[in-house]
Parts: C-alpha cells; sequence; structure tokens
C-alpha cells in the first residue's frame, strides 16, 4: 500500500512548486511518486466548484466569501470524494501520492473565518468528520506545513483584506499542526525567504527521517 503526502500552506507559499520537486526527486530515486492538487478543476466536481461556487457568477449572488463556511466544504469535500477514487488506485500500487491542498486546506482556509478559538476548532472537528469519518476520505500518512507569513509573498498583493484573510489561514494552519501533528517548515530564516531548493531539502530530509528514501 502507498502513502499520502500532503503539502500545505497559504496563497503564494510554494507549495505546488514543492509538490511537483518533491515528485521528480522521488521518482529519480526509482520511488513510484505521483502528484496531484485539489480542487480537480478538470473534472466534474472540480468545475462545478470552480464555475458554481468561485466564479463570480449568479448562483451565489452573495458571493464566494460570504458563503456559509460549511457549504463550502460540502462542495470541495465532494469533489475529493468523486476524485479519491483515481488517488486510491495509485495507492494500490504502492505509490507515493503527493498531493497539494487537501482536507487540511478546507480546515485552514474556511475555519481561518471564525475569529474565537473555539469556533475555528469546532470546524476543524467538523470538518475531519465530514471528510475522513462520513465520506470515508483515507488520511494523510505525513502532512507538511510550508509557514511562509504572506508578507513574504514576491506576488504580495496591495489588496489589504487578502493580506489580512491570509494572515488568519496561516493563523489556522499553524494551529492545525500543533493540533494534527504535522511537520512545519519554516521558509523564513533572519528575515530572508529560503530557496526553494533549500525548502526541497529540507522536505526530502524530513521524509528520509520518516523512512521514505
Amino acid at each position: 500500500m502507498g502513502k499520502i503526502i500532503v503539502i500545505e500552506g497559504i496563497e503564494g507559499s510554494g507549495k505546488e512548486t514543492q509538490s511537483k520537486l518533491l515528485v521528480e526527486s522521488l521518482n529519480k530515486k526509482g520511488i513510484k511518486a505521483i502528484e496531484f492538487s485539489f480542487p480537480m478543476y478538470d473534472t466534474p466536481t472540480g468545475k462545478i466548484f470552480k464555475n458554481c461556487v468561485l466564479s463570480n457568477n449568479n448562483f451565489f449572488p452573495e458571493g464566494y466569501e460570504a458563503l456559509d463556511p460549511e457549504l463550502v466544504c460540502l462542495y470541495t469535500a465532494a469533489d475529493r470524494k468523486y476524485n479519491i477514487k483515481t488517488i486510491k488506485k495509485y495507492l494500490d500500487l504502492d505509490y507515493i501520492v503527493v498531493i497539494n491542498r487537501y482536507t487540511s486546506s478546507n480546515m485552514a482556509n474556511q475555519g481561518s473565518k471564525y475569529e474565537e478559538a473555539e469556533d475555528r476548532f469546532y470546524m476543524y472537528q467538523w470538518i475531519d468528520k465530514l471528510e475522513y469519518w462520513l465520506l470515508k476520505l483515507p488520511k494523510p500518512d505525513y502532512t507538511i506545513l510550508l509557514n511562509m507569513p504572506y508578507k513574504y509573498n514576491n506576488q504580495l498583493s496591495f489588496d489589504f483584506s487578502n493580506n489580512n484573510k491570509q494572515e488568519k489561514v496561516l493563523r489556522a494552519y499553524m494551529e492545525l499542526a500543533g493540533l494534527y501533528n504535522w511537520d512545519v517548515i519554516d521558509c523564513i530564516i533572519d528575515n530572508k525567504e529560503k530557496t526553494r531548493d533549500e525548502i526541497h531539502k529540507e522536505i526530502i530530509e524530513l521524509l528520509e527521517k520518516r523512512g521514505i528514501k
């Protein structure tokens, strides 16, 4: 049976880049590995989420950000449920499946919408029960959080509302890392951003300690 490795982080943290680099490195070592990213926008459920929920259209006139977080979670969970059969096929073939954003992304992004820690914790547990217990999605073997504060993002937006939003998402991610014992890689050292290769090296070293060589 294969393993699931999830790479998480806020917007611009480099999770897509690190997911692809990890798969490349594992394949070069002769380890079967493949990368996926959620939502899967090219699949039916992903298209529904993108076109009916994310897009600025008439389906939800109040807009994405104003939607009930639990409602948003139902759409993203449906996308994972629909597409998990593909991932399970690779797991059955002993692949390392690297996933850029998974259930944990739902927890952080939707949980961050609540100011009170108690409300965020409730949301984390609600999503955990929905996806892992009710929908029976496979739990990750390892989750790696890229701790990249949004202010260091080279593509930093001047939309201060989004900056504030990403700060709250990162706060939620750090809470979740403590609750679920995730591995956290600090992407900033001495007020300077690490290179993508430095971060990739840390991920490889971390996984080698976990027995993935």
